[in-house]
């Protein structure tokens, strides 16, 4: 068993993980159901659900629609509010999972940002700040933060300035040039990125002729965006000298390889976890023989692969 961890063990920003894999924000909550069905600590980390200011019940329903090798939701982020959070959810996830965790942080103004960072900078169990830039900017006409490159190394300088935990920029492939965005934040003082959050998409109810989604639009994640964020992972490798958690339809150990060969550092496991609770478990599971298919010895050794006449950015 021993031998194994070694074989899968990673690094974030100086902070060893068992393995690479961690399930993403948004789904697995805080982990309180998955835990009555495994050991969390099997896990790598977990990047527990958005965190905002205030409590957010959401977008309206329906807010979820499947597609062909995927789904799409429009939660809206919600969660019961970062006091809440600190005050009764990471508590009980202390005792049910004894590792480093990723907070996963949103904000609709600066001033958000950095509260919601602040607080949890002074959580001890929170190892990396993962700051999603999905957020529609309420003080510059609803633009998402994370669609233009100043706007995201604002957000990443607020928030640089009040922790001095490593902070993970998350990013959304819903730009022209993703890598300018990664540059952007990496200058402003990001220790790392996590990507990619989901696609814009939209499906329609043919018998009422109008949005499947009362938000009209949302996220699409699962298997089929998979190619898109192994070539977003792909692309920053080549751009940025900070490690990457790769993320986007993962669901097999395949395709941790696979997306650590672009690049990436560490993975997180989305959409999987709501088709099938022990995703992660199994593919933790079933590393170890699939190296042992395509001859590598450690995942560590395998970061950037793909790529020619560059070292691993660590």
């Amino acid at each position: 068993m021993k031998n194994t961890e070694n074989r899968l063990g990673v690094t974030l920003s100086g902070i060893p993980l068992d393995n690479p894999v961690i399930p993403a924000s948004g789904t697995f909550g805080f982990g309180r159901e998955f835990a009555e069905l495994y050991d969390l600590d099997i896990l790598g980390s977990i990047s527990f659900k958005g965190t905002t200011l205030e409590p957010r019940y959401g977008n309206p329903l329906p807010r979820i629609a499947e597609c062909p090798d995927g789904m799409l939701n429009a939660v809206g982020l919600q969660n019961p509010g970062l006091d809440a959070v600190c005050r009764e959810e990471l508590p009980h996830l202390r005792q049910i999972f004894h590792k480093p965790l990723i907070a996963n942080i949103s904000g609709f103004s600066l001033e958000e940002y950095r509260t919601c960072a602040e607080r949890m900078d002074q959580e001890e169990q929170v190892g990396i700040i993962e700051v999603n830039i999905s957020c529609p900017n309420v003080h510059a006409g609803g633009m998402s933060f994370g669609t233009d490159p100043a706007a995201a190394a604002e957000v990443t300088r607020t928030v640089r300035q009040v922790t001095k935990k490593p902070i993970y920029i998350k990013l959304t492939p819903n730009v022209t040039d993703i890598t300018s965005i990664a540059r952007a934040c990496e200058e402003a003082g990001a220790d790392g990125l996590s990507m990619i959050n989901t696609l814009l998409g939209m499906r329609l109810d043919l018998k009422k002729r109008q949005p499947l989604l009362a938000n009209v639009t949302g996220g699409y994640s699962g298997p089929g965006v998979f190619p898109v964020a192994v070539r977003c992972v792909y692309q920053c490798y080549e751009s940025v000298n900070i490690p990457i958690i790769g993320m986007g339809g993962i669901s097999s150990p395949e395709d941790v390889i696979e997306m650590m060969m672009a690049g990436a550092s560490a993975v997180q496991v989305g959409a999987a976890n709501l088709t099938n609770p022990f995703a992660c478990p199994e593919i933790i599971r079933d590393l170890p023989a699939a190296m042992d298919r395509l001859g590598i010895r450690r995942l560590e050794e395998i970061i950037g692969a793909a790529h020619t006449g560059r070292q691993n950015a660590q």
